[in-house]
């Protein structure tokens, strides 16, 4: 067994690593950019190291950076968690490669044949496992999506090959969007996974979203641990995940489980996976269950733990990441598939700091003054968080997960609600309102949804009703006492390890505190990731200002300096929550000033265009 794991993480998925590690007496090392360095993460583990700044790109995503930690730390393994680098195929290479240390995930080989998605429909269907129809070749040019659609109808997905949770992903309604989706699609393929190769499939228009969640060792076994139910979506993003499912009959439940062993033994995978399908809804009455001949088709393979497998967790009662940590030292999966017993239900819910009657805008900042999570039987919290932390903005925006458990759905619904009217967040607005509204939505309930529901059928005046009237307080994005206090807590970094000093001295005024380098000096407090007030462009002219509505990533830049642009045109493509967005002229005019390039990371409220 490993002495030492690496958690190449952050928040709360990193934290959920490291007490598997504690219960295994395995040591734990955290890796942390500049805007994390107060996180729950860093708290928990044993050692932390810094590993950059708050762009992700310069910390988290740094290869070398975070290979170079587990050196300094001694670590004899790496733990990805998911997101960042955990479906970075160059990344598990080089893990692999290096000396002394474990890659703890799937191989490298087998990432990247999983991960890119036409060479894992190509594995699936020479498995026998059902794949939308689609093509198994990338394609490229907009006459093959045409053909595509003259073949097969529309609408048509353009999928990027290492895709995922909807990004990389665009739809095809008709003949006229074939052109700008496409470009669109490669682009975003480009930016995020360094692969503008795009495929194509049928759009089913009204599926349910099935996964089933998998465990291979070495030594040839493979097992499924039972399905979840990930339909309720909003623009491809999960936001409630079940299970067992309340829509499948017992018999295509086990044929998806079947399925999904036949097409991970085929790709010769091990360590823990999730194989995601598509399955068909049909015409059915309040109480009946899709039977065996419903159509489901292949998706993708999630090539890493994911955010929901605590799901899986509560209903089979096996720790996934424990068993991660043994298949990579090399243990064999000691139970057999008969032996894997699904008892009662559960569900997540991902606690987003988002106001979902604001279309789900993150929060721009804020303190947790109050923070006291549900307990309680049956009540799982995973976090990484403590009442007067401050909201890191720069990451995702889900900031905890609530998981419960029930003897059956019903318990469970019950249960979830008792826990959500429990959870007192204030400070900062979270997406509780929205998930209490949820649980007693009808067809939410009768399981009837399908991925469409929230985007398409759900009448968004309910969700700021609901807000209205559980939102509580949403904090105003910091508090003015701030610079007031007199704690006198102070983090030193020797040699990139991080030391904890604390020094207590009452009735003493204020002083600045911050990072101590290793010669003594007091390092500045580090600025968003796109700057501060002070050393933002310098904006020449009276023209219209195009402000950042969100916190985000520049995609591109559509227009150049001298442009004559009408009312409606598009400007800057702005990425946030793994969303596209047009950001769009209010009037017409000239571009007089272009104040961001690709790639760049900008605040809410950081200037993008001048317009005269």
């Amino acid at each position: 067994m490993f002495r030492k794991v690496l958690v190449a993480n952050r928040g709360e998925i990193a934290v959920r690593v490291m007490r598997a590690c504690e219960e295994l007496n395995i040591g734990t090392v955290a890796v942390y950019s500049e805007a994390d360095k107060d996180s729950g993460h860093v708290r928990y583990a044993d050692e932390a190291y810094n590993v950059g700044p708050a762009r992700a790109a310069d910390s988290y995503l740094d290869h070398e950076a975070v290979i170079e930690a587990a050196r300094k730390a001694d670590a004899d393994a790496i733990h990805p968690g998911y997101g960042f680098l955990a479906e970075n195929a160059e990344f598990a290479g080089k893990v692999e490669d290096a000396e002394g240390i474990t890659w703890i995930g799937p191989s490298s080989s087998a990432m990247e044949s999983l991960g890119e998605k036409t060479k894992a429909r190509t594995i699936m269907n020479e498995a026998d496992v059902p794949i939308v129809p689609g093509t198994t070749d990338p394609v490229t040019e907009p006459e093959e999506v045409e053909e595509f659609g003259e073949k097969h109808g529309y609408p048509i997905a353009i999928k990027a090959e290492g895709g995922g949770g909807g990004r990389g992903m665009k739809v095809v309604w008709d003949e006229s969007e074939v052109e700008d989706q496409l470009e669109s699609a490669q682009r975003e393929g480009e930016a995020y996974f360094d692969n503008d190769s795009v495929y194509l499939e049928r759009y089913l228009e009204q599926p349910r979203h099935i996964e089933v969640q998998i465990l291979a060792d070495e030594h040839g076994n493979v097992r499924h641990l039972g399905e979840r139910d990930c339909s309720l979506q909003r623009r491809h993003q999960k936001v409630i995940e079940e299970g067992p499912s309340a829509a499948l009959s017992d018999e295509l439940r086990e044929k998806i489980g079947e399925a999904a062993r036949r097409g991970v033994a085929a790709a010769d995978y091990t360590n823990a996976g999730t194989v995601e399908f598509l399955v068909e809804e049909e015409d059915r009455e309040a109480g009946e269950l899709l039977g065996p001949d419903a159509n489901f088709y292949f998706l993708e393979v999630n090539t890493r733990i994911q955010v929901e497998h605590t799901v899986t967790e509560e209903i089979t009662g096996l720790d996934i990441v424990k068993r991660q940590i043994k298949i990579a030292a090399g243990e064999a999966v000691d139970f057999e598939q008969e032996d894997v017993d699904i008892d009662g239900h559960a569900m997540e819910f991902r606690i987003n700091a988002e106001n979902a009657a604001n279309d789900f805008a993150p929060a721009t900042g804020g303190t947790l003054e109050t923070y006291d999570p549900p307990g309680g039987i049956g009540v799982r919290m995973d976090d990484a968080l403590r009442q007067g932390d401050e909201l890191v903005t720069d990451y995702d925006s889900m900031i905890a997960k609530l998981v419960v458990w029930g003897e059956d759905r019903d318990e469970c619904i019950e249960r979830s609600l008792r826990a959500l009217r429990e959870y007192d967040i204030e400070g900062i607005p979270t997406i509780i309102p929205f998930h209490r509204l949820m649980l007693t939505d009808e067809e939410f309930v009768q399981s009837t949804h399908t991925t469409k529901y929230l985007d398409e059928e759900l009448d968004e005046t309910r969700i700021e009703e609901a807000q209205e009237q559980w939102g509580g307080d949403t904090g105003d994005g910091g508090s003015e006492d701030d610079e007031e206090s007199v704690e006198r807590e102070f983090t030193v970094e020797v040699n990139g390890k991080r030391f904890e000093v604390e020094l207590e001295e009452h009735g003493a005024p204020a002083i600045p505190t911050g990072d101590v380098g290793a010669g003594g000096a007091q390092a500045s407090r580090p600025e968003p990731a796109g700057g501060s007030s002070d050393d933002g462009p310098d904006i020449q002219g009276d023209g219209e200002v195009v402000e950042a509505e969100m916190q985000g990533t520049i995609l591109d830049v559509e227009v150049e300096e001298g442009d004559e642009v009408a009312a409606g045109d598009v400007l800057v493509v702005l990425e946030a929550m793994k969303m596209e967005n047009d950001i769009v002229a209010s009037q017409g005019g000239t571009v007089t000033q272009i104040a961001v390039e690709e790639g760049e990371s900008v605040d809410m409220g950081d200037t993008l265009v001048v317009l005269e």
